[in-house]
């Protein structure tokens, strides 16, 4: 059985900061591009950062330079550190572990979510 356990939202002020932590157990960690999106109310889930294994990693333009996205392959955990943030960073932020398989497709699974709100 995989499991994806997210931690580490809240309620901050504009300008505060956050560390979000996703931590996987059933899959072969090392294997998976591990990443976060993010879906506000009334609005489509997005693609806020990724990273492989190897250290590539992916940023949405609304949050280069002020989050950071990195991984502990010998914990399982990955991690997302939140700076600068703004009001329009609030939504529900899930995890996700992906690996492509064999049909150009990916098998895909994701964590419960886990809610930032971002208010003054």
């Amino acid at each position: 059985q995989v499991q994806l356990v997210e931690s580490g939202g809240g309620l901050v002020q504009p300008g505060g900061s956050l560390r979000l932590s996703c931590t996987a157990s059933g899959i072969n960690f090392r294997f998976y591009t591990m990443g976060w999106y993010r879906q506000a109310p009334g609005k489509q889930r997005e693609l806020v950062a990724d990273r492989t294994s190897g250290g590539s990693t992916n940023y949405a333009d609304s949050v280069k330079g002020r989050f950071t996205i990195s991984r502990d392959n010998s914990k399982n955990t990955m991690y997302l550190q939140m700076n600068s943030l703004k009001p329009e960073d609030t939504a529900v932020y899930y995890c996700i572990a992906r690996r492509r398989n064999a049909f150009g497709t990916s098998d895909d699974f994701w964590g419960q979510g886990t809610q930032v709100t971002v208010s003054s």
